[in-house]
């Protein structure tokens, strides 16, 4: 039985950590590692408010490092459902430094895909996703297009 479908903005997830000595490279950046953590916990919300289920991680793409993050930074990271499949869900999560005055930098943006489990483990089908905006419809046609992508790398086992 297909379940209700869900609004984007159901399962948009906020979280803000604050760059402490302990998250620290050895060249006083934010560890990679370290933000790869936390996105992966934020698309694991995401997901897991779309589905209401227990979720887990599939992969991950387009992990891009565009800038910087330093001791003391105010990290802002942003997760929402893109696109969804029967199972799969694929989730968006957009990192931002936040300077004082509230500006707010682009310094990541990272594709996970997750799949929802059942009470066996197993996978299990998800909600379908309303589309309410232009970015969201965008969204969904590029998530569509990726979700082509990582089916022809499955087949090609690349």
């Amino acid at each position: 039985m297909q379940k209700r479908e869900k609004r984007v903005s159901e399962s948009r997830t906020e979280q803000i950590q604050i760059v402490m000595p302990a998250h620290i490279n050895g060249y006083g950046r934010l560890f990679g590692g370290q933000l790869m953590q936390w996105i992966d916990v934020v698309a694991a919300v995401c997901a897991r408010r779309h589905a209401n289920r227990t979720i887990t991680t599939v992969s991950v793409d387009n992990l891009h490092f565009k800038a910087a993050a330093h001791i003391e930074d105010l990290v802002v990271l942003i997760g929402q459902v893109t696109y969804v499949g029967n199972t799969s869900m694929e989730v968006r999560v957009d990192t931002f430094v936040e300077q004082i005055d509230g500006v707010k930098n682009l310094v990541n943006q990272a594709y996970f895909v997750m799949v929802a489990l059942d009470e066996n483990e197993r996978p299990t089908t998800v909600p379908g996703l309303i589309l309410e905006t232009e970015e969201e419809r965008a969204e969904w046609e590029a998530g569509q297009r990726r979700s082509n992508l990582r089916r022809q790398r499955r087949r090609e086992q690349f």
